[in-house]
């Protein structure tokens, strides 16, 4: 397996309790987690170019998925977000293969420009750590956020922002550095 984060072992644990007892509460936490993910990925790959219900219907048939074939996922070969991504990119294909059963003109791109990246996931899991940095800097006193705001987004070195912000070096250094760790604390608790 190549996750081994609690969260990694959670959802593990989700899919062998949905396999084992059809526990609903298992898989309702895993709904909960990954049919914005299935959905975002279903968007980024262009699936709603081809109808707006696109994306919703393949968050419907990949839980289906789930919850018919958990018994099949063994954590040992894969993580549950692999397992699940690998389902959801075969039913895109699968749903790409029905829409266009009378037409011979299905790009192969369509179908295949998906095997080379495996991890769709880590785009939206990105896309939300940005979000939750975002959240978690506004949640940082002010002079904290405007420093690192400076360093970080602004690109500035501890010294111009010290310059700039009339204060010590090591004041800079300091604020940084306390951001930094209320910025890691927080962000650990999340599951992305």
């Amino acid at each position: 397996m190549t996750e081994t984060s609690p969260a990694a072992q959670q959802w593990a644990d989700h899919l062998e309790a949905v396999a084992r007892r059809q526990d609903i509460p298992a898989f309702e936490a895993l709904f909960n987690h990954f049919a914005p993910l299935i959905k975002a990925f279903a968007l980024s790959s262009g699936l709603h170019r081809n109808g707006d219900h696109l994306p919703d219907e393949l968050v419907q048939e990949v839980m289906l998925a789930i919850w018919r074939k958990a018994a099949s996922y063994d954590r040992h070969k894969a993580a549950a977000s692999t397992w699940i991504f690998t389902i959801a990119r075969n039913q895109r294909i699968d749903m790409l293969r029905r829409l266009r059963k009378h037409q011979n003109d299905l790009p192969a791109d369509d179908i295949w420009e998906l095997e080379a990246n495996t991890e769709l996931f880590g785009e939206v899991r990105q896309s939300r750590v940005q979000e939750q940095v975002r959240s978690q800097l506004s949640e940082l006193p002010v002079d904290q956020r405007q420093v690192v705001a400076k360093v970080f987004m602004e690109d500035k070195s501890h010294q111009e922002v010290a310059d700039e912000m009339a204060l010590p070096l090591g004041t800079v250094k300091s604020r940084v550095r306390l951001a930094m760790k209320k910025l890691k604390l927080s962000l650990e608790g999340l599951d992305l």
